[in-house]
């Protein structure tokens, strides 16, 4: 997850995430339709680093738990819900060719396009992410144009790396 350095960082990435997301999507699409693999998106819950594997469980079991709950039972449920982190919601490309499967978290796709020199690090965490603001016009809105061109070039590079999964 990213960190954001002050409210001005917060607030750019909350203008560029969601045209960021429309467009990766967009342009997977295109993709999917000249390549042979074979693209499906599933949720996924993403948890904070650190978080034992024994608290995940408890808290995914009373998740579970609360579908079918009485309404008495459901309050007792959500009390020790609160009390326990919470995953949050990430979506997934999941590409397969042949016995090759593939998955793409798409909002780290968006965290490398919307920040400039994003790098998630191998425990999870990242370093302070910094805009890429040449993705924001003069006005202060979406440059769609610079955005689109982005995504795109991530994206490709996403299905070059396939070509070099399988030949490999």
């Amino acid at each position: 997850m990213p960190k954001f350095a002050n409210p001005e960082t917060w607030q750019q990435a909350e203008l560029l995430m969601q045209p960021a997301f429309i467009r990766v999507i967009d342009n997977i699409r295109k993709q999917l339709e000249q390549s042979s693999w074979k693209g499906t998106y599933r949720d996924v819950q993403v948890w904070a680093e650190g978080i034992p594997e024994e608290t995940k469980a408890i808290a995914l079991h009373l998740q579970q738990q609360l579908a079918d709950a009485t309404p008495e039972q459901a309050a007792d449920i959500e009390e020790q819900l609160a009390r326990l982190p919470q995953p949050y919601p990430g979506y997934e490309l999941c590409l397969q060719k042949h016995d090759h499967q593939i998955n793409v978290d798409l909002w780290q796709l968006c965290y490398q396009i919307c920040f400039r020199n994003y790098a998630q690090l191998e425990s999870g965490e990242t370093e302070v992410v910094e805009i890429d603001t040449n993705l924001i016009d003069e006005t202060g809105d979406v440059d769609w144009q610079q955005l689109d061109a982005k995504a795109q070039q991530f994206v490709g590079r996403v299905f070059d790396e396939l070509s070099a999964i399988v030949n490999s």
